[in-house]
């Protein structure tokens, strides 16, 4: 049973409270001019709020947090996050790619934000025992 598409969205004010809560008040988490002037398309989101949203969905999936056994990510595009009140969406999904010795299954995860991919290598490992409970 594969993770379905799970969509989570993502405002400014989403950014405030990140920074607030993890310390990291790079100003290309919310100042525009900043970041256009370093290169990037405007304000995006912090790599590991990204990384967060991406946890979630395989943690609700599996049931619960302790059930992830391995989980990682490679960040491969920015989301950028728009100065407006909808922001933006990470939408996230999971194909299960097998199992492990120990009978746990490994999923390789999607997550895409306006189509494009942002995150690749991204997957995780979880205790099936805990599958569905």
């Amino acid at each position: 049973m594969d993770l379905p598409k799970r969509t989570y969205p993502v405002t400014r004010a989403d950014l405030v409270r990140y920074a607030g809560a993890s310390g990291d008040f790079n100003p290309i988490h919310w100042n525009e001019r900043f970041a256009t002037k370093v290169g990037l398309p405007g304000v995006i989101a912090h790599g590991m709020l990204t990384m967060a949203l991406v946890g979630r969905a395989v943690t609700e999936w599996a049931g619960a947090p302790d059930a992830v056994v391995d989980f990682s990510v490679r960040f491969s595009r920015p989301v950028p996050v728009p100065d407006d009140d909808t922001g933006t969406e990470v939408e996230v999904s999971a194909e299960v790619k097998g199992t492990t010795d120990e009978g746990h299954t490994v999923l390789a995860i999607t997550a895409t934000c306006r189509g494009e991919k942002v995150l690749s290598q991204a997957k995780a490992t979880v205790r099936t025992s805990r599958l569905g409970k």
